[in-house]
């Protein structure tokens, strides 16, 4: 395995801070760890040569390659229950009864592979039943990664990843491909809209958002550009909008202008 020295480290970690507010300052053993098989099969002798053709060059391919390679993007359908619950008891009624366009604006950002918002809109389709033609319940759903998005789009997962869902719901929005592996259904990937987005950059979308879901996203950063995302994040959101972190994650409630509603919950008022 290669060694980092503390020039190098400390240059890839304020790259990728820089670039995608991750925060890898304690990270050392993990970036030694799950990068020196891949520099040396990229044909780089060291972390110098590395780093120098990364900062260098910032090939998509390249940098996709190493953000997926330092972090995790470990995710399958109805994945923190609770959310869900509170979605469908609390926030759909509550857009229903507002929202008199009939438009919601729900995004999922940081989507991965696509469960999450996949999850999302078949619980749309649920809850509006007969009338889910009458409202505009399209996602949108964003990542980083052009591997996750790809995944996401191409909608194939194996039993594991629907581990959670009842029997009715794998039946009724899932087509089985083989032994192992599950298609999500048409009516359910055609209402989700994935685009590539950084979350470091300005949220500049045509709506603002009645739900955010960013979850299990936030756990990579540091406090500041924790906040600082928040804050944008409440920027984007309608009055009366909710925003829905990962229950691993806890926003400070003196910095953050959301009102805490519960753990992993927030609302704009």
């Amino acid at each position: 395995m290669l060694t980092i020295n503390d020039n190098d480290f400390h240059r890839l970690v304020k790259f990728v801070h820089e670039n995608y507010g991750i925060d890898l300052t304690k990270k050392r053993q993990l970036i030694t760890g799950r990068l020196s098989n891949t520099i040396l099969s990229m044909g780089f002798p060291s972390f110098k040569e590395y780093v120098d053709y990364l900062i260098t060059n910032r090939k998509q391919e390249d940098l996709e390659l190493m953000l997926n390679k330092l972090t995790t993007n470990y995710t399958f359908f109805m994945r923190e229950g609770a959310h869900f619950e509170f979605f469908t008891d609390t926030i759909l009624p509550y857009l229903m009864e507002t929202k008199k366009d009939r438009v919601l604006s729900i995004w999922s950002a940081g989507c991965s592979s696509g469960e999450e918002p996949y999850t999302i809109s078949m619980i749309l389709k649920e809850f509006f039943g007969s009338k889910a033609s009458m409202w505009d319940t399209r996602v949108l759903a964003t990542d980083i990664s052009q591997n996750a998005l790809h995944a996401a789009t191409n909608a194939v997962y194996d039993e594991d990843s629907l581990k959670e869902l009842s029997p009715g719901w794998k039946k009724k929005y899932f087509t089985k491909v083989d032994a192992r592996t599950y298609s999500v259904s048409q009516e359910i990937k055609s209402n989700v809209i994935f685009r590539t987005f950084n979350l470091m950059d300005p949220i500049r979308f045509r709506l603002k958002f009645d739900v955010i879901f960013c979850r299990n996203v936030m756990i990579y950063f540091d406090q500041a550009t924790k906040e600082a995302l928040v804050n944008r994040f409440y920027d984007a959101t309608n009055p009366g909008g909710y925003l829905l972190i990962g229950h691993s994650e806890s926003l400070s409630k003196a910095a953050t202008p959301y009102k805490y509603l519960m753990p992993a919950t927030y609302r704009k008022v």
